[in-house]
């Protein structure tokens, strides 16, 4: 057992303040008070910003000022991101930035059949070899938790909200572990809206742009010396839809990627290859079809014909689930306004925009 960053499991001691709007945190280890608090005190800025809260550090304490609400939000962001740093994880903006979406975050909202009830900011995270994820907002903790409980999931929502990478570091963790054999990651090989035209190389390298992003995740949670012996072995296969015809997967992690890009016959076929203490995940944005026109899209149909079904979860992102740069939430918003505001003049009897 490592030693080497051996931290006291005090949390923050609440020192007493005069009144509801004010209150005084000390953090006991001077060593994670800087990172806590961030480069120029840049993560308590952050709060000020999100929370609407002033923050003044001062040592290894911290006195935040504000409406009570917003005072016992910070508190929690201030005492959950504390003990991340005891625990030894890196800290990040975004983590930050996550953290406070959670605080605020009503977690009764999270109706989700397959979770219990559980205590304010208690986030679900997996861990890898090379790092561990910590969800950041709270579609994404119920996206997490859905996978340990339920043997296929469907994540849907628009880009940007996490969907591929979680499930991706869910699935390395699992093979990690030892809890899966294999792990395979698919994807419809469907352009989206360019025609690509021939292709040079093998097979694998045909089809490898249109899964690069799947390794591109791979990559971030395994080393790759591990990646690439995984590869060699069978024990990680990622290919293309097509290839899933005929095949039953058993002690296997089974992740599918741009779903929406399936027909209603490609998603049947794919969901029946679920084997013995297999566990399925099925990703996608119903908002992004590149199929032809007139082609039905196997996740719409899918996710009406098996919500409610005994171990099925499905978990929805919204725009405020993003977790990229700032702007793709407002860039989602803004084509979902337009989406609804056609939708709306179609149903007055407008004429649909060509």
């Amino acid at each position: 057992m490592s030693a080497d960053r051996t931290l006291p499991p005090a949390a923050p001691r609440l020192v007493p303040a005069s009144d509801i709007t004010h209150a005084v945190l000390a953090f006991d280890d001077n060593r994670i008070v800087g990172e806590l608090f961030g480069q120029f005190d840049q993560n308590l800025a952050l709060l000020e910003a999100r929370l609407g809260v002033e923050a003044v550090a001062r040592g290894n304490q911290v006195t935040i000022k504000g409406p009570h609400d917003a005072c016992e939000q910070a508190r929690h962001v201030l005492e959950t991101l504390y003990q991340r740093l005891q625990q030894g994880a890196e800290l990040h903006p975004a983590d930050v930035e996550g953290a406070i979406r959670l605080a605020v975050a009503d977690v009764a909202q999270l109706n989700l059949p397959t979770l219990e009830p559980k205590t304010r900011m208690a986030y679900a995270q997996v861990s890898t070899r090379r790092r561990t994820v910590v969800a950041r907002t709270p579609a994404q903790d119920a996206y997490l938790r859905a996978m340990d409980r339920a043997d296929l999931v469907f994540g849907l929502g628009p880009a940007g909200t996490g969907k591929t990478f979680l499930a991706v570091a869910y699935a390395a963790s699992l093979i990690e572990r030892g809890d899966a054999a294999r792990l395979v990651l698919s994807r419809p090989a469907v352009e989206a809206g360019e025609r690509l035209g021939f292709l040079p190389g093998d097979m694998r390298e045909k089809v490898d742009p249109y899964l690069r992003p799947l390794y591109d995740a791979l990559y971030e949670m395994m080393p790759p010396e591990k990646v690439e012996r995984g590869l060699a072995s069978g024990m990680i296969e990622v290919a293309p839809l097509a290839f899933m015809r005929g095949r039953t997967l058993q002690n296997a992690i089974v992740l599918l990627d741009e779903a929406q890009n399936c027909t209603s016959m490609q998603m049947k076929m794919f969901l029946t290859r679920l084997g013995e203490n297999s566990k399925m995940i099925v990703n996608g944005d119903s908002s992004q079809i590149d199929l032809p026109p007139g082609q039905v899209s196997g996740l719409a149909e899918a996710s009406d014909l098996l919500t409610g079904v005994e171990g099925v979860a499905m978990v929805r992102f919204t725009a405020a689930d993003v977790v990229r740069h700032p702007l793709v939430a407002r860039i989602v918003s803004a084509y979902d306004s337009a989406g609804a505001a056609r939708s709306i003049a179609r149903g007055h009897g407008a004429p649909s925009p060509s």
